[in-house]
């Protein structure tokens, strides 16, 4: 029978002692490898994000003073009958209409007043006639008595009833001048020129003297109360430009026409009325902001996309010489093609984030691959 060779013996305890070998190989391999990556990433500095920057330059920007207040007319006047217990018979305007001065508004009803004013008129006719005989019968004494056939005291009497003749011409004169007046203002008329803004009058109302029946503006001329903090009311004068801007945007150039010598003592507070154009589409009683120029300031220039919003707040990054950016909240002025003038934030000289900068945060690194000057800047001395 064929014999076969038996397979070598390896004891347990080689294999035991071959698998701690092996094992600490591989974790002083993996420590070795560990410590080397440590080592490089400890060698190897923080790569911040790539960025391109500006410096801001100096530059002047307009002194604005800002406020709000309320349109108003300028001379706004309630119109109302001066007769009254009639009826209106003709309402002649109508809210939003432009009327001349003396212009006819409402009629009422005139018969009882033409009554009067006729009746006024027979009287003055039979004054005249009572002062005509009276005159004659005066006349006529005074002869006598200069031919010594009448006394003092009949001459007097003459005398005395031709006076009061002519007392009583001049009475119904008066009561009828007073009784075509009174027709004359069966008819309101417009007192001046001017847009009608309000009207109350119907017609077939039983009109009341003094009752408004009527608003109007002088000249149709409106203004805007602007609220002034009592520290700038003195940089604010007369004739100075504003801007008039509206709830619904529209904009227009209007005149300041006087600042208030008082301030309010509780708000503290003074108001410059500015002018506004009639055909500017604002009407009284209308909230309204305005702006006006009254000066000029030290100010720096940075291209407008230097600028982001955080909350809803204009800020820039400023580049440190650490390489690692701050963010500053900016007080923006006017646009300068694409620059914007910065009231304050931002130093003249410090360098700008402009790419980039609405993924950064306060504190960040960064790398600046180029660094330029902004557009606008050689108009940085004026606007």
């Amino acid at each position: 029978m064929r014999a076969f060779a038996s397979a070598p013996y390896v004891s347990t305890a080689f294999k035991r002692s071959a698998s701690r070998l092996l094992l600490s190989g591989v974790l002083a391999l993996s420590v070795a490898a560990c410590s080397g990556q440590k080592g490089e990433a400890e060698k190897k500095p923080a790569e911040g994000a790539l960025v391109e920057a500006t410096l801001a330059t100096e530059a002047v920007a307009p002194l604005v003073i800002s406020g709000s207040g309320t349109v108003a007319a300028w001379q706004e006047a309630p119109i109302g009958a001066e007769v009254g217990g009639l009826t209106a018979t003709a309402v002649l305007a109508d809210e939003g209409q432009y009327v001349q001065q003396g212009q006819p508004l409402l009629k009422m009803n005139d018969a009882v007043l033409r009554a009067q004013l006729q009746q006024a008129q027979a009287g003055i006719q039979s004054a005249r006639a009572q002062a005509v005989e009276a005159e004659r019968a005066y006349q006529r004494y005074k002869e006598l008595f200069d031919k010594g056939y009448a006394s003092q005291s009949a001459l007097d009497q003459k005398e005395a009833a031709y006076k009061t003749a002519q007392a009583q011409v001049a009475t119904a004169e008066a009561s009828a001048a007073q009784a075509q007046t009174q027709l004359n203002q069966t008819v309101v008329r417009a007192p001046v020129s001017g847009l009608i803004t309000s009207r109350t009058a119907v017609a077939g109302q039983i009109v009341s003297p003094g009752t408004e029946l009527f608003r109007i503006v002088r000249d149709n001329r409106i203004e805007m109360n602007m609220e002034v903090v009592e520290t700038e009311l003195s940089a604010v004068k007369a004739g100075m430009a504003a801007t008039v801007t509206g709830e619904t945007g529209q904009t227009v150039t209007g005149t300041v026409r006087v600042v208030t010598p008082a301030v309010n003592q509780q708000t503290r507070l003074g108001y410059a009325r500015i002018s506004i154009p009639a055909d500017a589409g604002f009407k009284p009683g209308q909230f309204a902001r305005a702006s006006i120029t009254v000066g000029e300031q030290p100010a720096v220039l940075v291209p407008q996309k230097a600028v982001v919003y955080q909350q809803n707040q204009p800020v820039a990054f400023v580049v440190g010489a650490n390489n690692k950016v701050s963010g500053r909240r900016l007080k923006t002025g006017e646009r300068r093609g694409d620059a914007i003038v910065i009231a304050s934030g931002v130093s003249a000289g410090e360098k700008v984030v402009t790419s980039g900068a609405g993924f950064l945060v306060d504190g960040d690194a960064v790398r600046v691959s180029k660094t330029t000057t902004p557009a606008g800047a050689e108009k940085a001395g004026g606007q």
